[in-house]
């Protein structure tokens, strides 16, 4: 839902609250979608995607990240969509253990699903959820074609790497283990590609980093409310006890 994404938050501002979301898409239908019905779904899809709502640390944070590059939009989309999206995360390997240029068929990706359902999903299901992630991974670059898709290399941008390396900061992951998560796998570069953009990230002031010897300490600067920093000191600390 890539162009309804830009064109909502070209709409709306950017201090706006999620019922100020609702009503751009639902009364206002600033989508341009012709029926009531149409409107309200198309506000679910995309609250179930990105949230939309700044008290979410990840759509706040995107929506930040959103205005520096417009390069960055489809990839930055991407990662924000998969932490929600579990049919989308399923994907990725098939998608990102792809030679270049290689052809990806509806019919290889539909397979994919029907392992994975074990007979839940119809024919008819199997080929639509095919045909759209197909779609989905068009959208950012990795693949490219309309009827025939063949894999190829999108463009990767400091603030892509910024939103992977926070998602895996979220994680509870500090120092070189941010450089190595399925968000960051997601960007498909080299060790050295990664940290050049991440070495980017910090001139535009994206994140704070420092490198001393072989340890690289990544930091983003308020990126969380004090609340939120409670709670990942919390998780982090409830993980390395493992309770409950």
């Amino acid at each position: 839902m890539l162009s309804e994404l830009r064109c909502l938050l070209d709409g709306v501002d950017a201090g706006a609250q999620r019922p100020d979301y609702r009503t751009a898409i639902v009364d206002s239908n600033v989508l341009d979608k012709a029926t009531w019905k149409a409107r309200q779904l198309t506000f679910d899809h995309l609250s179930d995607l990105y949230g939309l709502d700044p008290t979410v640390c990840l759509f706040r944070v995107f929506r930040q990240l959103w205005y520096l590059e417009d390069e960055g939009w489809p990839v930055l989309a991407l990662l924000s969509a998969l932490p929600r999206d579990a049919l989308l995360r399923l994907s990725a390997p098939l998608i990102l253990a792809m030679k270049s240029h290689k052809q990806l068929t509806w019919e290889r990706t539909e397979q994919l699903f029907a392992d994975w359902s074990h007979g839940r999903l119809s024919p008819a299901s199997l080929k639509a959820i095919a045909q759209r992630i197909n779609g989905t991974w068009t959208q950012p670059g990795y693949l490219t074609g309309h009827v025939t898709k063949r894999r190829v290399a999108p463009a990767f941008t400091p603030t892509a790497v910024t939103f992977a390396l926070f998602l895996r900061f979220l994680e509870g992951r500090l120092a070189q283990r941010l450089f190595s998560s399925d968000w960051t796998r997601v960007l498909d570069l080299s060790e050295e590609q990664l940290f050049e953009l991440t070495r980017s990230a910090a001139t535009r002031g994206l994140v704070v980093l420092r490198r001393t010897g072989g340890v690289v300490e990544v930091r983003f600067p308020d990126y969380l409310t004090k609340q939120e920093q409670e709670w990942l000191r919390t998780a982090c600390s409830c993980t390395r006890t493992t309770c409950p």
